[in-house]
């Protein structure tokens, strides 16, 4: 049985509700979304191959050849990967890079009837979906959620993972923590009403532990139109991904991945404090690198969007240590290239 990709071409993500005429939200989602094609970037469907009964879609975009440089993009929860990674596509794209960039199950129009909530199941989707489209080595950049995903992806697929890059991902979290009062929550429900909003004064409270500078007036209207358009699907298997994600996690099963890691983080980060950033280095050691965004909070990929886009293309963009000590020039990721990705039929891998 093969993978299946097919071209959707704007085509809004599955299962959501219809908005109102007049809906801010659909605007922005549609704009951004002008974004991505002007960047070259096209939406498809990759149909993975399941047990029987079962059935994965995830929805990525791509560049119909992606054969330079290829960075898969994950996003955390919130809206779909174009509202988190709009800002960045130009810039990276100038610098020699090829973003791909999944919805990540449960999240915009990707899915799963598969029953497995954990970032270990995310991240086996994700690399057979960069085997579907035919990118067999890339670099992953994972802001929060994404970064528990970015981060097994590496620690299960060394020899395609080439170098990570972490925004305010709490890996090194532990179970405990909770308890211990180190977060704004102190449960796994008050985290899911946190980071599932499903009432205006859901997102407000979001926004005002994520952002340095909220927006100063955020009218209801606004708020329930996001909810309705952009955050009212799938919200109990979000729910299950971070029950999933934080029972009985322990610093002590992480694993010590060996690729070079940056570290990016707002220094004002309230959901997933400074603390989380030290364990990371302290865990991963020489081999990785903090950086700490001064004036920002968690949502520090969308505060400081510049500052975030320019410290992940320097890194990028440095020769990778060798064995040896010394160095080497970062060459082409290998993929197999196509005329159009619609037309790549490939068969599953284990």
């Amino acid at each position: 049985m093969a993978s299946e990709i097919t071209a959707a071409p704007g085509a809004p993500p599955a299962r959501r509700r219809r908005p109102c005429v007049l809906s801010f939200s659909a605007a922005r989602d549609r704009f951004l979304r002008r974004r991505f094609l002007s960047a070259g970037l096209r939406p498809f469907s990759v149909r993975l191959p399941s047990p029987a009964g079962t059935g994965t879609t995830v929805n990525v975009w791509a560049r119909p050849r992606p054969a330079r440089r290829p960075v898969l993009l994950l996003h955390g929860f919130g809206a779909s990967a174009t509202w988190q990674w709009a800002p960045y596509l130009r810039q990276l794209i100038g610098a020699g890079l090829d973003p791909i960039v999944p919805d990540l199950l449960f999240f915009g129009a990707s899915f799963s009837t598969v029953p497995d909530r954990s970032e270990t199941f995310q991240a086996r989707i994700m690399k057979s979906t960069m085997d579907a489209i035919g990118v067999r080595r890339f670099a992953v950049v994972g802001v929060s959620y994404g970064g528990f995903v970015g981060y097994r992806m590496a620690a299960m697929y060394p020899e395609a993972v080439e170098r990570a890059v972490m925004v305010c991902a709490g890996v090194c979290l532990e179970e405990a923590d909770l308890a211990a009062g180190l977060f704004p929550v102190a449960s796994v429900g008050e985290a899911a009403e946190l980071l599932v909003p499903s009432q205006p004064a859901d997102v407000r409270r979001l926004v005002k532990l994520t952002f340095v500078r909220p927006p100063p007036i955020m009218p209801s209207c606004f708020l329930r139109d996001y909810i309705n358009v952009m955050g009212s699907d799938h919200n109990q298997e979000k729910t299950e991904l971070l029950q999933t994600l934080i029972k009985d996690r322990k610093l002590s099963d992480l694993p010590k991945i060996s690729q070079p890691t940056l570290i990016i983080w707002g220094e004002q980060d309230q959901v997933f404090p400074m603390e989380l950033a030290h364990r990371l280095e302290r865990h991963l050691g020489e081999n990785s690198r903090l950086v700490v965004i001064k004036n920002a909070g968690h949502a520090v990929n969308l505060e400081k969007t510049k500052e975030v886009c320019n410290s992940i293309v320097d890194y990028l963009q440095e020769p990778v240590p060798n064995a040896l000590g010394g160095a080497k020039e970062v060459q082409p990721a290998s993929t197999v290239e196509t005329s159009e990705l619609g037309d790549l039929h490939v068969p599953r891998t284990t």
